[in-house]
Parts: C-alpha cells; sequence; structure tokens
C-alpha cells in the first residue's frame, strides 16, 4: 500500500499512496531522548502507538476536533490526510513536570490552573526551542490569528483527554500535540497522541518513578518500558469512545 518514502523521522516513516491526499504512517520501535542523544529501542512501540493513537483520535472526532486519522491498515500503519505541518510543537502542562521544573525551579507534581499552554519551534537542529508570542511573529512560522486557533485547539483537547484518562486511572502531566492544514485550509490535529508524546502517572501509586506510563521510563532508565506503554494501550482500549 506504501508507496514513495517522503519523510523519516525519529518515530515514524511518511509515504504516499495511491490517493494524492492520503499519506501513510508507519510506526517505528525506534525510541530517542534528549534530542536524540539517547536512541534505542522500545519492543512493540510502533504497534502501541499507531492503536493509542488512532483510538484518541477517533475520540477525538466524536467531540468535534478535526483529525488527519483516516484508517488503520496494519497495526503499525496509519492512513492520515495529507496536510503542511505547523512547525511549532504545542505542549500543554497540566501538572509541572520536566523541563519546565528544571527551567523555572517550580516543584514537580505542582498543579497548574488553568493548564497553560507552550509553543516550540519545530528544529532539531536547534534544539527545538521554547518561543515567545514576539519569537514566534518575528520568525514567521505562523499567524496571530493561528496561534490563538491553536491555543483553543489544544486546550480543548486537554480537556477531552484528560476526562477520558481520568476514566482510565491515569493522570494526564502535560503532552506535545502537532497540527497541520489540510487542502482545504482547514487546521487539524496530527502526529500522534501517545506515551511518546504524552506523560502519563499511574493515578493511586505514590512511588515517582513506579508512577510513570511513558518515555521518562526511557529517559530516565525507570526500566520496564514496555510494560508500561502496553499498560496504557489496555486501559485506553478498555474505555469506550
Amino acid at each position: 500500500m506504501s508507496g514513495e518514502k517522503l519523510y523519516e523521522g525519529k518515530a515514524k516513516v511518511l509515504y504516499t499512496t495511491d490517493d494524492p491526499d492520503v499519506l501513510l504512517t508507519r510506526f517505528k520501535d525506534d525510541a530517542t531522548a534528549f534530542n536524540a542523544q539517547k536512541r534505542g529501542t522500545i519492543r512493540g512501540k510502533g504497534e502501541i502507538n499507531n492503536a493509542i493513537s488512532a483510538h484518541l483520535f477517533k475520540l477525538m472526532a466524536i467531540k468535534g476536533i478535526p483529525t488527519h486519522f483516516v484508517d488503520l491498515p496494519t497495526p503499525t500503519d496509519m492512513l492520515v490526510k495529507a496536510v503542511t505541518i505547523v512547525p511549532l510543537e504545542v505542549v500543554v502542562r497540566n501538572i509541572a513536570a520536566g523541563s519546565l521544573c528544571k527551567q523555572t525551579g517550580i516543584p514537580l507534581g505542582r498543579e497548574i490552573k488553568p493548564p497553560i499552554v507552550e509553543f516550540y519551534l519545530k528544529d532539531d537542529n536547534l534544539g527545538d526551542p521554547l518561543l515567545t508570542l514576539d519569537r514566534i511573529r518575528l520568525l514567521d512560522v505562523s499567524t496571530p490569528a493561528q496561534v490563538e486557533q491553536l491555543s483553543a485547539m489544544a486546550l480543548q483537547i486537554n480537556h477531552v483527554l484528560c476526562e477520558f484518562f481520568d476514566q482510565c486511572g491515569i493522570t494526564l502531566v502535560d503532552f506535545k500535540l502537532e497540527f497541520g492544514v489540510d487542502r482545504q485550509g482547514n487546521l487539524i490535529l496530527a502526529d500522534e497522541i501517545s506515551p511518546d508524546t504524552c506523560r502519563f502517572w499511574q493515578q493511586g501509586e505514590p512511588d515517582p518513578q513506579k508512577r510513570v506510563l511513558d518515555k521518562d521510563r526511557f529517559r530516565q532508565d525507570l526500566g520496564n518500558v514496555e510494560g508500561a506503554y502496553q499498560q496504557v494501550l489496555e486501559k485506553v482500549l478498555k474505555q469506550a469512545i
């Protein structure tokens, strides 16, 4: 089903299909952290992230949030609408963790109310730097109207995901989103929603290491990475949408 390879990233490969409006994304088991300074393999990650993302994209569609999802032809492949990716990573934070704590001194686990939305430039060579609104305007990577729409959509998605994962017994700490513009000029959710792009904590687990159910297990050498990903998949698929 896949045609010409268009792009290969750290976690996925993008191919053409017979339909110019549809592309094929192949999820890989490759794992990277710290801007690819740490590399490894998480066995079964491709299938797990593909399945989780598909389930959550279907949830988004039910909630009226447009996404690039089309279908799942194989366990590791996702058919998606062709889009032009907005060169911004949109991060929503519900609880302080990761770079926010390192850069500000805010203690790990501090609840953030209301949630905050941050924008990072999609540029591996620059280390995906955090951008201010003025820098976004200076770089001309998005318009003020689009930035406002990105922020509103990100918060809407956050509301849906927090409610969903709470039903799974999982706390959504923070997560990264990517968006694209389709051929009709519509801004839609793209990329993936998975343990690769989200921080998940097991509710009711007091141990700060045992509660981690995401790629932080790989980043921090906590072990049982595959088991954590599988646990998220099982909890997600048990929740009807």
